[in-house]
């Protein structure tokens, strides 16, 4: 018997040994995937109290909030993108800001593009910022007055305001009152940190703003951005964490800065090294602020990643 049980407390040791080296492996494994792998593969929030943790393009979402598919002046694009999660402040913004531009400024709704994964963190494609639940892209083209279809937000495409073949100049064929309207209503609520549109809209915007001037600050000229506004809300108060970025500068941002962005300057090719530049190796989780591994792992058997349910689809170039 003694032979026996000595058998087995060297198996049941072995075995434990065994699966101790296993885990260590699926931990080590998961530190060295790439953190946009691992976040993206993530189809439900984290069962946490809600916070926004790191910066806006180093960061993850606890306890987010997912947008409505549909209300009675917004509706969500690309749904299966399965970026329709925010902090609940952003959420009540969205909606707080669909409901007001309707009824006060005549706007016909809102269609809402990205919002955060359901953990944040950094996506496959797409962003660079957006990870910590406080990003949003809204579309400039008006929300239609039928309910479109899941496969309609798929397929439909965002219009471009700006003319083909410049960088800037406005299409003033489709830019109306109504959008300057919509932008400025976005910009007054005091939780909006900045609003990052095309030069050519922010152009727009200084010039016929009128002695109105304060909200222009916030509207931040950067590239691309021709056919949406890309609002984000300040970190909320007190929450330890979440990194706030510099405040905007004084003034309306009419000036040197916008003539910047209106030239040559940030459009030109950069000069090819002399010699070859390696990429910088993605972001792992290690990368990411130590409190996003309880992100992730939050409420998934063995701690791993869970498969989202929706098909990905193919990777677009990275905007900001």
């Amino acid at each position: 018997m003694t032979g026996r049980f000595a058998m087995h407390g060297f198996l049941k040791a072995g075995l434990f040994v065994l699966m101790t080296a296993v885990c260590a492996l699926t931990a080590t494994a998961q530190d060295d995937a790439p953190a946009k792998v691992l976040f993206g593969r993530i189809a439900q929030p984290a069962d946490l109290e809600p916070r926004s943790i790191g910066g806006y393009a180093r960061g993850c979402l606890a306890g987010a909030d997912p947008m409505p598919f549909d209300g009675p002046t917004w509706q969500v694009m690309r749904l299966s993108r399965n970026r329709m999660w925010g902090m609940p402040i952003l959420v009540d913004y969205i909606e707080k800001l669909a409901n007001d531009a309707n009824r006060l400024d005549g706007w016909p709704g809102l269609l809402v593009g990205d919002l955060s994964q359901p953990r944040g963190g950094p996506m496959p494609y797409g962003h660079t910022s957006h990870q910590i639940g406080l990003d949003v892209d809204i579309w400039f083209d008006p929300m239609p007055p039928t309910v479109l279809t899941r496969e309609e937000r798929e397929q439909r495409s965002a219009t471009s305001y700006i003319k083909s073949g410049t960088n800037t100049q406005l299409r003033k064929d489709l830019w109306t009152d109504a959008h300057s309207r919509m932008i400025k209503r976005a910009a007054s609520y005091p939780e909006v940190e900045r609003i990052f549109v095309n030069a050519g809209v922010k152009k727009e915007l200084c010039d016929t703003a009128g002695r109105d001037r304060a909200w222009l600050r916030k509207i931040r000229p950067w590239y691309l951005h021709d056919d949406h506004l890309h609002v984000r809300l300040s970190c909320p108060p007190g929450m330890a964490g979440c990194v706030a970025q510099d405040p905007v500068p004084e003034g309306d941002g009419c000036g040197e800065n916008l003539r910047y962005w209106l030239s040559d300057a940030p459009y030109r090719p950069a000069d090819k090294p002399v010699k070859p530049v390696k990429p910088p190796p993605p972001m792992t989780l290690a990368g990411l602020p130590s409190a996003c591994k309880q992100v992730l792992t939050a409420g998934v058997p063995g701690g791993g990643p869970m498969e989202i349910q929706m098909p990905l689809p193919p990777p677009r170039p990275q905007v900001n």
